[in-house]
């Protein structure tokens, strides 16, 4: 936990709408650091002595073991919360609002605390301590990819979403309808849009595909379907799967079938490897060889279970391998006793880790927006890229804990603040939850609403309620139950005190009078890179305003807005004209914004720590 100090203001409130809520009193952050052992767990617990130098460790003592001295521990305490080390970083606000800040399994350095666990500790943490609302920022990354992106497409939500973590309001102003609907935009497009080849060469992407499809019973049709079986494969256990023969699956073909074509394929390794067999075929060219015997379906069937299958002397066996870097499965002859210890071992399956290699290359090819490679249209691949590029857009997720009362002898009440004092920058507090019993009177009602937002809020300090709103002037002796019965609102007016030092803790946004109005529809501060304009000073996205997060900013900038008022204005001359911070035509970005190359730079770059 930690009171007010240097950073009071909440920069994720900001991003989550919640700019308005006044600072709160107190902040209890939740930490699980990384490592198991007692000896990690004091990794960086360590505080030197500014009189004599000694160090030693914080569960020590927060006095020198040597000199005495009482050691200066809040630079070291903001460390810790700063440190992006911790396999849990959570912070919950004093009126109920929480912050999962961060969350590392076991790829992110966890010995043996997984992701998901850890998730569940956090979730049951929040219900038990009354949290009323918790956000999370999705920026978590799997396989050496975005994870929001992937599973957005395999499950249609982010992973968060298992737990309750909804989308309110993406970046750039997105809607939850334009989320979904770019889900299911990407997740089903056909592959059919990549696979058309004409006259181009095979590329290593039509080869990925094609031995993806080999593997896969059912077939994989869109995006979704693919990258659902790449998942699946990854999460099977591969010494269980290489025990499956065909005699054990279920299919289509009769057992003659199978064994028909599967020795015709022997006949081909046999005269392709000579009198041993000794030399890999590709599957490809095996396929290619025995097209004439069976559908297409059956072929890929006894292909897949190909590996393994004794020939007809009994005397050598199909050992199959995936090559690496070909993306095709080969196979040979080899004699039983050469392979008879390592029989169950033989794979018909690629290796997890190319797995995960080819699901980085499939990702980068077919999901991610900058890297994404053509479809049969430029309309599709447009359609793709903005599908792509909205949902990884969208990374605030929020879950609401709602609670309903649990004591019928009680009388509940949200309570809603208004200022008497109110102006253009007043805060707005959410309403606090305040449990009266029956017999309670309008008097209880003002002591405790005063008591409950001065404990929480710095502001409210010294908050006294003056009045109850639309119910005109009644007794303070009335009883609350005649009013609104068990449940219910009640809106108060009250006054805190002017002084100024409480002034500065009006808002979670800080004292800065800034506006955001950019012309994606973004009103408010919602993490994204965002520059000022050198005229009206009003904050943008840098890329609405065409330019992109890896390019420079520019020394100054006009918006679109001041632009277009600019070119309606009468001509000035030269000398008119003079030095004023007007654009020029050449300097123009996209139409809508424009960059000047000389002045001071205010641009900002807003992001979370």
């Amino acid at each position: 936990m930690h009171k007010l100090s240097k950073t009071f203001c909440c920069c994720c409130c900001v991003f989550e709408g919640w700019s308005s809520h006044p600072v709160c009193k107190k902040k209890y952050h939740f930490l699980i650091r990384s490592g198991g052992d007692s000896k990690s767990l004091n990794t960086g617990l360590e505080k030197a002595c500014s009189r004599c130098g000694y160090t030693q460790f914080m569960s020590e003592g927060i006095n020198c073991k040597w000199c005495s001295l009482a050691l200066d521990t809040e630079d070291w305490v903001y460390s810790q919360l700063e440190d992006n080390t911790h396999l849990l970083h959570g912070v919950i606000h004093s009126n109920g609002y929480a912050h999962l800040l961060s969350l590392k399994g076991i790829e992110g350095g966890s010995g043996f605390l997984t992701g998901r666990s850890i998730m569940d500790f956090w979730d049951r943490l929040c219900s038990f301590l009354a949290v009323r609302k918790a956000s999370v920022m999705d920026v978590s990354r799997k396989y050496g990819i975005d994870y929001r992106l992937l599973h957005g497409v395999t499950r249609g939500c982010s992973w968060y979403n298992e737990w309750g973590y909804e989308l309110k309001t993406g970046s750039y102003a997105l809607t939850r309808e334009a989320y979904q609907s770019a889900v299911t935009t990407l997740s089903a497009m056909p592959l059919s849009e990549f696979t058309f080849q004409g006259r181009k060469p095979r590329t290593q992407l039509h080869s990925i595909l094609g031995f993806y499809r080999s593997l896969s019973c059912a077939e994989l049709v869109t995006v979704r379907d693919l990258f659902s079986f790449l998942l699946q494969l990854i999460r099977e256990n591969q010494s269980k799967a290489t025990t499956i023969t065909t005699s054990d699956v279920l299919c289509a073909w009769s057992k003659n079938d199978v064994e028909r074509v599967q020795q015709t394929m022997i006949k081909i390794l046999k005269a392709a490897g000579g009198a041993q067999g000794a030399y890999w075929v590709k599957r490809w060219a095996l396929k290619r060889s025995i097209c004439k015997t069976g559908s297409p379906q059956l072929i890929d069937y006894c292909l897949k279970h190909f590996g393994g299958v004794l020939a007809d002397d009994q005397s050598r066996v199909v050992c199959s391998r995936c090559k690496p870097g070909s993306n095709d499965f080969e196979y040979r002859l080899e004699p039983v006793n050469n392979v008879n210890r390592s029989f169950n071992q033989d794979i018909n399956y690629a290796s997890e880790e190319q797995i995960k290699c080819d699901l980085r290359y499939l990702y980068d090819t077919l999901l991610h927006p900058q890297t994404m490679a053509e479809s049969r249209s430029q309309a599709t691949s447009d359609k793709m890229i903005d599908a792509a590029t909205k949902i990884l857009d969208c990374k605030h997720f929020i879950k609401d804990y709602s609670s309903s009362p649990v004591n019928p002898f009680a009388i509940y009440l949200w309570c809603h603040v208004e200022l008497s004092d109110e102006s253009n920058e007043c805060p707005s507090p959410p309403p606090e939850l305040l449990v009266f019993p029956l017999d309670a009177t309008v008097s209880n009602l003002k002591t405790e609403a005063a008591k409950a937002f001065q404990e929480v809020y710095a502001m409210f300090k010294s908050f006294e309620v003056e009045e109850l709103l639309g119910y005109g002037s009644m007794d303070d002796s009335i009883t609350l139950k005649f009013l609104v019965g068990t449940n219910g609102v009640m809106r108060v007016k009250g006054r805190c005190s002017s002084e100024q030092g409480l002034l500065q803790y009006r808002m979670e946004r800080g004292v800065e009078n800034w506006e955001v109005d950019c012309k994606c529809g973004t009103k408010d501060d919602d993490g994204e890179r965002m520059l000022a304009c050198d005229m009206c000073g009003v904050w943008h996205h840098t890329r609405c305003a065409g330019i992109q997060n890896a390019d420079a900013l520019p020394s100054k900038f006009h918006c679109f807005r001041c632009v277009d008022l600019y070119s309606k204005r009468p001509k000035q001359s030269v000398n008119e004209r003079g030095s004023s911070q007007v654009p020029l035509n050449g300097f123009v970005c996209r139409g809508e914004s424009a960059a000047m190359d000389s002045g001071s730079n205010l641009s900002l770059t807003l992001s979370v720590g």
